[in-house]
């Protein structure tokens, strides 16, 4: 375990010295963040309309969340390009832990998705977005997103060492995040839409995630609702996450065991 841990630790201190010699590749987890929150906070937040508060502040958990999610993509490639440059085979030389390989990809995305995070909060309060239930519930509404981030990456992880082609993972990550952010919660109240489709969106958990977040935040939520994710969307969305993460870890892993052979 101890030698996991420090090869897990040498690998995610070298992504990140990778990404400090590397400026630019900080610009898609800073700048697309900042697109999002003016686009919705200005383009639509006059326009559309939530119960009990501003659709500004309603929608910025709905873009943390929908950052976290392109987490799967940002991992995906970022794995696919290191088995097709060689650097997955020149690991394999060397006498680490196989499994700190893929620890070390994830924990340094989700270091990615901490700084999305900050940036888009100073983005977001400079808009008037609030963070009103004390800063306890506010760094327990970060942690969730940071989860997500994490579980996404694994994700990720284990769709591009299935796939190994960079066309196939921009098809496939568009085809599973675009459904799973935009038929939930993120951006919309479920009140306009029909029984069976409300009942899908309100156990997607990405609505759990953004529900929680906005009651953690005490932001303005989706509509008021009987159904259990929506009447207890923080355990909802812890325990989905972490299901998700005991299921996606092995198969990552099973992959990356295939890929080197």
């Amino acid at each position: 375990m101890i030698g996991v841990l420090s090869d897990s630790g040498a690998l995610v201190g070298r992504q990140m010295r990778h990404i400090r010699r590397v400026p630019t590749k900080l610009l898609s987890v800073t700048l697309m963040p900042v697109a999002y929150v003016l686009l919705f906070g200005y383009l639509f937040g006059s326009a559309m309309e939530v119960p009990n508060g501003s659709y500004r502040e309603f929608i910025m958990a709905g873009i943390f969340v929908q950052m976290m999610l392109s987490g799967i993509q940002t991992t995906a490639l970022g794995v696919t390009g290191d088995l097709n440059n060689g650097l997955v085979d020149r690991f394999r030389s060397l006498p680490i832990s196989r499994v700190s390989v893929l620890i070390g990809r994830t924990v340094s995305d989700m270091a990615l998705a901490a700084i999305t995070c900050v940036v888009m909060g100073g983005v977001g309060y400079a808009i008037g977005w609030r963070m009103n239930e004390g800063i306890l519930n506010g760094l327990t509404g970060f942690g969730l997103l940071l989860l997500q981030g994490l579980t996404m990456s694994w994700i990720g992880c284990w769709i591009g060492l299935a796939l190994r082609s960079v066309e196939a993972v921009n098809s496939v990550g568009f085809v599973l995040t675009f459904p799973l952010a935009f038929l939930s919660s993120a951006f919309i109240p479920l009140t306009g839409l029909p029984g069976w489709l409300r009942t899908v969106a309100e156990w997607n958990p990405v609505s759990a995630v953004a529900g929680s977040c906005r009651e953690l935040w005490g932001n303005p939520g989706a509509a008021a609702s009987d159904s259990f994710p929506a009447q207890h969307p923080i355990p909802v969305a812890f325990g989905s996450m972490l299901i998700l993460l005991a299921i996606v870890v092995p198969l990552a892993l099973r992959s990356y065991r295939k890929a080197v052979g």
